[in-house]
């Protein structure tokens, strides 16, 4: 079954995406030889095992492809199997085709990258999860802690300061969903981890997704356990003042004319200033960008400071029931001054800056989306690329090469499909957990069919 579902899988993707893996091949080949004897700085990862954390460091001269899962669920859904199974492919593709050099594909090529995902991950194209920890634990409606999430008041907070105590499976959202967002097993699974975590939110998301992408391998015959990393808040608690992200938060804080470079690359209008390009944190430990909401005012040419308020607001509702919206409950005021943030410290002024500034300091070459221009927004894309043109011509951020080594070339672009994107089998929906699957050949006959987005496509003018 697994040896059929992973031939099946890479059969379908060098037939239609193949142009995808001379992408990848021709651009990582060049990386290479543009590299070929340079010092990189290197890469710090994680995996688990056994519920257990284990870190993991990395050679900075591979080539990263960056994929992600989320921490608004414990649960892997079809989803993120996908991305994670794409990611795999198109490394594994690559490095065959790097190794043997771009040719007509035959049955011994198909054989022979088959025989490579079922060990992990090794050569120059290296994926590796980027995780979001200052997302809302539940921001999907799809999390079966939801209702204690919200009860011990912490539905505001960004993941990484979520804690596990008083967390508890909401066994109506359990009846409610079984067989459509949720299984038996995840819950068993779930029920586990939490008393085995350490009280740590994120790290019981992490081994219950670990458990379950060790469990999918069997079924695959592809080796899915990737390396970790969590950004931004784990980086930043870990920097000092005068590292890259709080480099990057002072940089873009610096004046007037600093916050309307940015504003301009992300396609705002300066006469609102309502766009806070960092959120900083309430005092009562909020920290979710939907709750959020706030201005920022200038003296002259002077950051003055940020007025920022915390309300209960809605977030979003899962794929099965419209109506049923997740909830972020918080309640604050208060004004961060601007010296603050132009002599930035995350220690004194803890904050979540935005995806496109943060994704700056991840070590990716290329970046795989789930559905842009149907699940996931052009727009973020479209910041995401625009400011790092402008970092690399030096408009944004002084010294990020010379001081960090951050070159902030545009990487490349792979996309899922949206029209050919998993789903359940009798919902059709992708959020849905993989344990929902009773056959996985049901989704995995479906192929795997990505997209090379130019990123001359979405850039801003």
């Amino acid at each position: 079954m697994s040896s059929d579902l992973a031939k099946m899988l890479v059969t379908d993707f060098l037939k239609n995406s193949w142009q995808c893996v001379e992408t990848i091949v021709k651009e990582s080949v060049s990386f290479n030889e543009r590299e070929n004897g340079s010092k990189k700085k290197n890469v710090n990862l994680f995996y688990f095992r056994n519920g257990r954390r284990n870190d993991a460091t990395l050679e900075g001269r591979r080539f990263f492809l960056r994929a992600s899962v989320e921490y608004s669920n414990p649960q892997l859904t079809i989803e993120e199997v996908q991305g994670i199974i794409a990611a795999r492919l198109l490394e594994a593709c690559g490095n065959h085709f790097c190794s043997s050099g771009l040719h007509a594909v035959d049955s011994k090529d198909i054989d022979e990258i088959c025989e490579r995902l079922k060990k992990p991950a090794d050569g120059l194209i290296i994926p590796f999860l980027l995780n979001t920890d200052d997302i809302e634990p539940d921001r999907y409606s799809m999390n079966p802690l939801k209702e204690s999430i919200v009860k011990s008041g912490q539905s505001a907070f960004p993941s990484a300061s979520v804690t596990t105590q008083g967390l508890e499976i909401d066994q109506r959202f359990a009846q409610k969903y079984q067989g459509s967002l949720i299984c038996r097993k995840d819950i068993e699974q779930v029920t586990c981890h939490l008393k085995a975590c350490g009280n740590s939110y994120m790290d019981m998301v992490d081994a219950v997704k670990y458990e379950q992408m060790e469990n999918l391998s069997e079924s695959f015959g592809i080796d899915l356990g990737l390396y970790t990393m969590r950004m931004p808040l784990a980086t930043m608690k870990k920097e000092t003042p005068d590292r890259l992200l709080h480099h990057i938060i002072s940089e873009m804080h610096k004046d007037y004319e600093a916050i309307e470079r940015v504003y301009n690359c992300i396609g705002r209008s300066m006469k609102s200033r309502t766009t806070l390009l960092t959120i900083p944190h309430s005092r009562k430990g909020y920290g979710s960008k939907r709750a959020a909401k706030g201005k920022i005012y200038f003296t002259g040419t002077k950051l003055k400071n940020v007025k920022v308020n915390y309300a209960t607001t809605p977030l979003y509702p899962n794929a099965i029931d419209p109506a049923d919206v997740s909830i972020a409950e918080a309640d604050d005021h208060f004004i961060v001054e601007g010296d603050k943030l132009v002599n930035y410290d995350f220690s004194e002024t803890p904050s979540s800056p935005q995806f496109f500034l943060y994704i700056l300091a991840s070590p990716e070459n290329a970046a795989l989306w789930h559905g842009i221009g149907a699940f996931g927004a052009s727009q973020l894309v479209k910041s995401y690329v625009t400011v790092r043109l402008a970092c690399n011509r030096g408009a944004l951020v002084k010294n990020l090469k010379e001081t960090y080594g951050i070159a902030a070339e545009i990487p490349l672009q792979f996309n899922l499909v949206p029209d050919y994107m998993w789903s359940h089998p009798v919902h059709r929906n992708i959020d849905a957990s993989i344990g929902c699957v009773e056959n996985l050949g049901d989704v995995a006959k479906r192929g795997m069919k990505i997209e090379n987005l130019p990123a001359e496509d979405f850039i801003r003018t």
